[in-house]
Parts: C-alpha cells; structure tokens; sequence
C-alpha cells in the first residue's frame, strides 16, 4: 500500500512535467537547513523560555530519530521497490536509512514548538502546523520516503516536544534537583552515542555495492547525539552565569539578532567541514553541533546582555 501511494505520487509528478518538484525540494530543504533560524530568533529575542523550548525539543527529537532509525534500519523506497523514482535532486540529502523521517523530526518539534508559544494567534499557530503537514507531503511527494516514514516521524515529534515540556515544567517545580537531571540526561546522550557504535548493522549488497553504508550513518548521528550531548552543559552555563533576557521586539534588539544570526548562518553552511577536517569523520560532527549549540545558548546571548545591559 505504501508503494503504490508514493507510485500514484509518481505518475501525478510526472503528469504535471514536474511543476511542483522545485517547490517541494525547497520545503524540505528548508526544514533541514535555515529551519533552525526561526527558534533561535525567537529565544535571542521574542521569548526566552519558548525558543529554549524548542531548542530543547529539537534536540531530544534528533537523539530519537538517531536510535530509532539506527535500530529499525529499514531501507530507502526506490531499494525496496525499483519502480520509484525519486525526484528531482532529492535523493542527494536522503541517504541511508528511511524509518522515521528526518525531515519530519526537524520540522515537527522546531514548528510544533512555534504553534505552541503562538496558539493565541490562531492563523499563525495554524501556519506552523500546516508547514510541518507540508513537509511531511513532501517527503512522500519527492519519492524518499512512506507515509509511515512521515508519520511515525510526526508521533514521535510530539513524544519530544513532551518530554521537553515535562522536563521544562519539573525544573521550574524542583530547581534544587535540576543538577540530577541534567546529570541523567547527559548520561542518556552518552549511552546513546555508545549504543549507535557498538549494535550490528546489516551489511547487504547489490552488485557488489552496500546498500546503506553504516559508518555514514554512525557519522550522522554523532552529530544529532552531539547536539543534544552539548545543548546540556550550554543550557547549564547559561541559566548560572549568563542570564540574558530576550531583546525584545524593537529596532535595536531585532539589529542584534539580525547580525548574530549570520554568524550562526555560516556555521549551518561551512563549519562541519572545518571540523570533520579538524576532527575527523565522527568527532568533527560531534564539534559542528557543539559549536553551533554553545553559539545559540550562551555566546550570543553573552554578547546580547553586554550590548543592552544599560537598558
């Protein structure tokens, strides 16, 4: 059933000469990329305690994606089924493994916790929600993914941005426990990274060729772990040393997050490849998210409360 939906996706596609390709390649890049953009300017300066939510939630939604899709190990579509085709240049950002969607658990806690700080503001909590059901179409629309990719990616989402909420809500109850938390926490991610090294992978060929390289895939959770392995120690030296406030919405605090929003573009666009140089394959990855959280957490929060502290 799920092939025969991302087939009658295919021939739509193809009926309509690919008119609608560039569009959907654009929201799934997105939600991959400059996704990020949008919770850290709202932490930087519309609400700290929302940005810091959502932050927090997409960073247990990429430890989950990772231990999820390293332990099913379910193969791309057009593997299982030689009729798919995916489309346009997809294909070149859906490598290795299928189950869930990574796009999914990007774009569902990062807008998933948008509509949350904005359900007051029915149209725009509304916007959020239709951007994650868009995204989902169009991992299925491009061929790269089953709908129970997308799906179960979504549920999922949801689980994280739980269990980001329930750890936010726990802290504000018991500060005086959140060293023990943050300490579990940290060892979760530890075992976490362990675990992804040290389980068995299938080692299937076609032609001579893997199917699905595992040492990539290992790659890129090192990165996803990293990023929740970093975001703990950058949320503790914030909340103890830092305590910046958000800007505000005013013109010299939307200047401020303007200008450290393009250092953190760079560090999206050019420094993995730095840090892997640097690192290594798996080390380096781990270095890119510890960067780029530490940079949103406390570096530019740091420079933000020396620039309005007479204010």
């Amino acid at each position: 059933m799920d092939i025969e939906y991302l087939l009658l996706l295919q021939n739509f596609r193809n009926s309509i000469n690919d008119a609608w390709t560039p569009f959907m390649e654009d929201i799934s890049l997105f939600a991959i990329s400059y996704i990020l953009l949008l919770p850290v300017f709202v932490y930087w300066c519309l609400n700290k305690k929302a940005g810091l939510f959502t932050l927090f939630a997409l960073n247990i939604s990429w430890t989950m994606n990772a231990l999820v899709k390293l332990t099913c190990c379910v193969y791309r579509p057009w593997i299982r089924d030689a009729r798919i085709i995916p489309a346009g240049d997809a294909i070149s950002t859906a490598g290795g493994y299928s189950f869930p969607s990574g796009h999914t658990m990007m774009a569902g806690p990062v807008y998933g916790g948008l509509a949350v700080y904005t359900r007051k503001i029915k149209w725009l909590c509304g916007l959020f929600v239709l951007a994650i059901l868009v995204t989902m179409f169009s991992r299925n629309y491009l061929g790269v993914h089953t709908p129970q990719d997308v799906v179960v990616g979504l549920i999922l989402s949801v689980v994280a941005l739980y269990i980001a909420h329930w750890i936010m809500s726990f802290l504000e109850r018991n500060p005086e426990k959140e060293n023990i938390m943050l300490f579990v926490l940290f060892v979760i991610g530890i075992a976490s990274l362990v675990y992804v090294n040290v389980k068995p992978y299938p080692m299937d060929y076609v032609d001579g060729k893997l199917l699905v390289d595992p040492a990539r895939m290992k790659r890129d959770a090192w990165g996803d772990i990293g990023g929740f392995l970093a975001f703990i120690p950058a949320y503790y030296i914030e909340k103890r040393y830092i305590k910046f406030q958000a800007t505000g919405f005013n013109v010299k605090g939307v200047i401020l997050c303007v200008i450290g929003l393009i250092p953190f573009v760079l560090i999206i666009s050019g420094l993995s490849k730095i840090t892997v140089g640097m690192f290594g394959e798996y080390w380096g990855r781990l270095a890119n998210r510890t960067v780029m959280m530490f940079y949103v957490v406390v570096i530019w929060p740091t420079v933000i409360k020396l620039f309005t502290r007479k204010s």
